[in-house]
């Protein structure tokens, strides 16, 4: 008889497959996890306050690392509100593990005390959902999770775990390896294509986005299309992918677009989209780029054979991981520079030109808070947040330059900025961390701040409060003006709030006052929280309630 329980496996697991931090919110259901955790070294159980911030952080991590991110909570309503970062990893192709404890196997089907179906419940929003019934077979469910939830387009597991499974005995079994991700690569006749319709092209443009990329590749990419005079655009909130700075940068596509890019995609001759799934988002409510046959010639590069075609019809589609496309793209060279070079600089002016700041109504100027903020901080950091008319400034006005510094939902999530700035922090000590939220936002997963609070991290907080839901009431102003309903905020001292919970707290309500306050939450060890008032009528960068209203 085996002295390990089912639990303990478990743990060796996690640490053989690199796992170092579990973040969760704990629960009787799985108390004999937490115990095998107490022995382990190397892995952490981040303490969170929710578990949808639970799930968040994970997936952050995940989108920071590549790897896994590992989330665990209890049964019923902690799995019901983890799944709000599960969603935020399948539409953003991140991969993550959500384990929940579940009820013993003897009471299965008895609707038992918090008892869910789990396939049921996560079958239409993880890769892969199933219950570890037989505690000897844990290695094989955990090393199939990780193998599932990095390879081709990567995403959400969810496994359940039956109380009386994990505390029961178990055996190891054969040893099994570290997952590894898998690698696709282009054919060398789609290559071959791919070349004949790039020199073919007048006015190619690349957009980059989706999951699985990595700092390399970035380098990589960006060597190619500097050398090549190519035009590159990032899908929405992707825009860390490219550096910002660089000639062949051409701006983000998604909501609020240039109108100028909008018309450039338009006017183009062939669309790369790599790793990108063009999704509502980026095409704008599929209008910018509209299915199911572009105007354009369209090359789609992703790493799942099933997302090719599934919306869009492409003239080339290639099945390929980003690293191996793009170490194929970097051996081909063309003569095309001076063909490509106009159509580059006309590109590279219009975003320049939309990436200037405006001044708005109000005593603090937004563009002043975001020129501030990069001009103060090194170009590694870390910028996060959630869905919220606020991330139009962010969006806009910063400038990107690293590859995993821009943390934020590409499914729209509110709440998100907090968490992810969480997860940012404890995988970096040192690097910074700035969280964007609203107020609407921030209240979301406010709860978090104890967290990090608890952890000593050092991260900075800024609270945009406009007393609103800023993007309902702008969608509301304009479908029926001035009759406000459900979208107006009554909110807290968030700078006090920040005090109370252990951090640093200041709130800034004109423009010169921001510099200082920025000044005083670097200097603090630990959290901390500006709150911004702006003029409630400020609903865009060029645009109040009263224009929605004309």
């Amino acid at each position: 008889m085996s002295n390990l329980t089912g639990a303990q496996l478990l743990v060796e697991q996690l640490s053989l497959h690199g796992s170092d931090k579990i973040f969760g919110v704990p629960g009787e259901s799985y108390l004999a996890v937490l115990d095998a955790l107490y022995d382990a070294d190397g892995l952490d159980f981040i303490t969170c306050r929710q578990e949808g911030g639970a799930a968040m952080m994970a997936e952050a991590y995940g989108k920071q690392t590549g790897k896994p991110g590992i989330c665990m909570v209890t049964r019923g309503p902690g799995a019901t509100n983890a799944s709000a970062g599960v969603h935020v990893a399948f539409q953003d192709s991140t991969p993550m593990i959500l384990f929940i404890g579940q009820v013993a196997r003897d009471m299965m089907d008895r609707e038992a005390f918090q008892e869910i179906d789990y396939r049921r419940m996560f079958g239409q929003m993880a890769k892969w959902v199933a219950q570890i019934d037989d505690a000897d077979r844990i290695p094989e469910y955990i090393a199939r999770a990780y193998q599932t939830a990095v390879s081709g387009r990567p995403g959400p597991v969810v496994l359940a775990l039956p109380e009386d499974m994990l505390s029961g005995p178990a055996k190891r079994g054969p040893d099994l390896a570290p997952y590894c991700v898998p690698q696709s690569y282009p054919a060398p006749q789609d290559m071959d294509r791919m070349k004949d319709m790039l020199a073919a092209a007048q006015k190619p443009l690349l957009i980059v986005g989706g999951g699985g990329w990595s700092r390399s590749v970035q380098a990589d990419l960006e060597a190619f299309c500097q050398r090549e005079k190519l035009p590159v655009a990032a899908s929405f909130r992707c825009q860390d992918y490219i550096n910002n700075d660089l000639a062949c940068y051409a701006g983000h596509v998604g909501i609020g677009i240039d109108a100028n890019l909008a018309k450039s995609i338009d006017d183009s001759d062939l669309l790369i989209v790599l790793g990108a799934r063009l999704g509502e988002m980026t095409t704008n409510g599929y209008e910018v780029i509209q299915p199911p046959k572009t105007k354009q010639k369209l090359i789609h590069i992703y790493p799942q054979a099933e997302e090719l075609g599934r919306v869009y019809q492409p003239d080339l589609a290639i099945v390929a991981t980003m690293s191996s496309f793009v170490k194929a793209l970097s051996d081909c060279a063309f003569d095309q520079q001076s063909i490509w070079s106009p159509w580059q600089s006309e590109l590279r002016v219009n975003y320049e030109k939309f990436s200037t700041p405006l001044a708005h109504r109000g005593d603090v100027q937004m563009c002043d808070v975001v020129a501030h903020i990069r001009q103060q901080l090194p170009d590694n950091t870390t910028i996060t947040n959630g869905a919220g008319n606020y991330a139009i400034w962010t969006h806009r006005f910063f400038a990107y330059r690293e590859y995993g510094n821009q943390l934020a939902p590409t499914c729209g999530s509110m709440g998100y900025g907090l968490p992810a700035a969480i997860a940012a922090a404890t995988l970096d000590p040192v690097k910074p961390v700035v969280c964007m939220a609203g107020d609407g936002c921030f209240m979301m997963t406010c709860q978090e701040f104890a967290t990090a609070v608890q952890y000593g991290l050092k991260l900075i907080v800024i609270v945009v409060n406009n007393g609103k839901y800023g993007t309902i009431r702008m969608h509301q102003e304009k479908r029926f003006p001035a009759r406000i309903s459900g979208t107006t905020l009554q909110n807290p001292d968030f700078s006090a709030m920040a005090t109370a919970f252990g951090g640093f707290g200041v709130r800034v309500e004109k423009n010169e006052d921001f510099a200082t306050a920025f000044e005083g939450a670097q200097n603090f060890e630990g959290p901390s929280l500006i709150e911004i008032i702006i003029d409630n009528q400020v609903i865009t960068p060029s645009q109040t309630i009263d224009d929605l209203r004309c």
